[in-house]
């Protein structure tokens, strides 16, 4: 059963990057506060962000959950309570749990403040569903094992009420729903408290028992031995099949990613939603959508376990891809020039193009830059200062402009 309202769900580490989800197209930004969330404390709000994060958003009429889905010690269980108090105070929707004892808590402490029980709870069946719809949560994130199919089964057996919600886009642990102990073993820090190394990420070569000290690697490709990293998810093709079967919540990957990132990734699903939504999705659309997408930095992609095996979309050469560089973000348009604050060099005649709601593939040729105090200059090359130069297209602040690389050019993007 095809729910009736969809909602995209983008993520953001800090204020900046809970702007780009919000005007590139999220209708909810889940963050992390101070405590019990799965991500370094550099993507944690403060109460006070928290605060003006809830203000933010709903004076746009979204909506802003709060991760505190880490596994709880029993002092943080005896604390849950007095924390989702706190985090309903300061105006979240919605908290992301996954320990029973943290929900439990939360229910009794806060029961106004809706629950969605976290993917770390890797909840695969109607059975466990009904069991949290039970204690009273509002929205279950499937757990990333599930197929297509099974999501559809379970959707027809637990309550309408019940809303699922299933990742849709970014880096996929090669772990069980999320956890894992590599990090925890090798390094003492462990991913299920939100201190991730990425260990899997590492490059491994092996030893044999008898020759101590002579390593042999392990040959996967020319950058390395990754051998336990996973591909990263994207569901942009068959964001409808995911529709059919039962998800109202579409959620991406990557608190812990750029602005530049949360813009591109957010503003290429609100499109290709919304083309669902009208009716109008075509193969030509889709394909400059799946372009957008690699305009970000990220690893092959693949369809997850959606259709039972994992599918790649492209060979996996064990490397970071991306066919465009951030270089930039408009801070003012006026009299047939943009204003940026530089992120990376801009050379005259170089090709820029802009990341917009507004737009899609609009490009211009940089040409008569000139530096904070109006001098010309030939290249832009301080990042953080500001730069103007002549812009033909319509541009708007808080667009973002990029260039393409080298090895991506070809066939770049239309003129204005």
């Amino acid at each position: 059963m095809r729910p009736q309202r969809f909602e995209l769900l983008a993520p953001a580490g800090d204020l900046e990057r809970l702007e780009a989800a919000l005007r590139f197209g999220a209708d909810a930004v889940y963050v992390g506060g101070p405590k019990l969330q799965l991500r370094a404390g550099s993507v944690g709000f403060s109460p006070e962000a928290l605060h003006t994060a809830a203000q933010t958003v709903h004076r746009q009429g979204k909506k802003l959950y709060v991760a505190m889905n880490a596994f709880a010690d029993n002092r943080e269980v005896d604390e849950a309570g007095v924390y989702a108090r706190e985090l309903r105070d300061l105006g979240a929707d919605a908290v992301i749990a996954s320990d029973l004892g943290i929900i439990a808590a939360v229910r009794r402490a806060a029961p106004e403040l809706d629950v969605h029980v976290s993917t770390q709870a890797n909840c695969l069946n109607f059975g466990a569903a009904q069991v949290y719809c039970d204690l009273g949560v509002k929205r279950v994130v499937l757990g990333r094992e599930m197929t297509l199919e099974q999501i559809r089964e379970l959707r027809s057996r637990v309550p309408d009420s019940l809303e699922l919600e299933a990742f849709v886009h970014g880096a996929m642990c090669m772990s069980y729903s999320g956890r894992c102990m590599i990090s925890a073993y090798l390094t003492g820090r462990s991913a299920n408290r939100g201190a991730c190394t990425q260990s899997c990420r590492w490059k491994y070569h092996l030893m044999e028992e008898t020759r101590p000290g002579e390593y042999f690697p392990v040959f996967e490709d020319a950058q390395g031995t990754t051998l336990l990293s996973s591909f990263d998810l994207n569901c942009l093709s068959f964001l409808d099949q995911l529709m059919d079967a039962g998800v109202c919540s579409f959620k991406i990957e990557g608190r812990m990613k750029s602005p530049f990132y949360v813009a591109t990734v957010t503003n290429a699903y609100r499109r290709r939603i919304d083309s669902l939504l009208r009716g109008d999705a075509d193969a030509t659309s889709l394909a400059l959508l799946e372009r957008e997408l690699c305009a970000a930095s990220h690893r092959p992609y693949a369809t997850g376990f959606y259709f039972g095996e994992m599918k790649r979309h492209a060979p996996d050469d064990g490397a970071y891809l991306q066919d465009t560089v951030f270089v930039g973000a408009v801070r003012g348009a006026d009299g047939g020039r943009v204003t940026l604050e530089l992120r990376n060099r801009i050379r005259s005649g170089d090709r820029i193009e802009i990341l917009s709601p507004d737009s899609l593939g609009l490009s211009f040729v940089a040409r008569e830059i000139r530096d904070a105090q109006g001098a010309p200059v030939e290249a832009a090359v301080r990042p953080g200062e500001l730069y103007s130069m002549a812009c033909e297209c319509p541009v708007a602040p808080g667009d973002l402009l990029r260039v393409r690389t080298a090895e991506s050019e070809e066939g770049g993007a239309p003129d204005a």
